[in-house]
């Protein structure tokens, strides 16, 4: 498995460059909720170092990372070039790990595009030290199928989940999840982060967990679940978003 910073999305090239050219539309695949969502996206995808290729086949983000769309026979292939890194600047330890957000930002734009291209999402998410062990192994998620392969498994969480295997790289896991969307499926992305003496001696592990118009009940629940495992097996980490 390798960490390819790109993906073939089953839409036109003029429909990803919607999805990446208004903010509404960014802020149903980038990241999770938070906060300071609008305000990064805003500063990645709309700062005053973006620039636009006329023919709407290149953006160059904010912090000179590329997007590349190509036509091809599925549909249209998206591919991030990450800038040359200065390692001797201030952002030289995060580098890996934003390769890392770019690897998942780019499965979650292909999953908006495939499975909810008008949907409106609910995303949580959690992060967790690494010295109490890979959430990765800690969920059971090591050994899922190949992508595009379904599964059924029990979580760590003890919740009974269900769908197909969106991806698999070095350090992260994507499933489709049948339960957590009213029509379709949600997605669930769990990524062990690169250990960094500067910034994250033992490593750690980032969850983030994607849903569509479920009702109140049902959501609460999922969060629950999700926290219950995470006060159990990370009690030092933050709870969920």
């Amino acid at each position: 498995m390798t960490n390819n910073l790109s993906v073939v999305i089953n839409a036109d090239a003029p429909q990803v460059w919607t999805m990446l050219r208004e903010p509404s539309k960014v802020a149903q695949w980038h990241g999770w909720d938070t906060d300071e969502l609008a305000d990064e996206i805003d500063k990645i995808y709309f700062g005053d170092n973006v620039a636009e290729a006329p023919d709407h086949t290149s953006l160059t983000t904010d912090g000179g990372d590329i997007f590349d769309l190509k036509p091809v026979p599925t549909g249209t292939l998206v591919s991030v070039t990450r800038a040359a890194m200065d390692h001797n600047s201030e952002w030289a330890a995060w580098d890996e790990d934003i390769t890392q957000g770019w690897l998942t930002f780019l499965q979650q734009l292909r999953f908006a595009l495939e499975r909810h291209p008008h949907g409106k999402r609910h995303t949580s998410s959690f992060q967790v030290p690494g010295k109490h062990g890979s959430a990765i192994e800690k969920l059971g998620l090591s050994n899922v199928p190949k992508p595009g392969e379904t599964y059924e498994l029990t979580l760590g969480t003890g919740e009974e989940i269900a769908g197909r295997v969106w991806f698999r790289s070095n350090h992260q896991v994507g499933l489709t999840v049948h339960g957590y969307a009213e029509h379709g499926d949600g997605l669930l992305i769990v990524a062990d982060q690169p250990v960094s003496e500067e910034i994250r001696p033992d490593g750690g592990s980032l969850v983030i967990i994607s849903t569509y118009d479920l009702g109140a009940s049902k959501l609460e629940s999922v969060r629950a679940l999700w926290d219950g495992w995470r006060a159990e097996n990370y009690p030092t980490s933050e709870a969920l978003n």
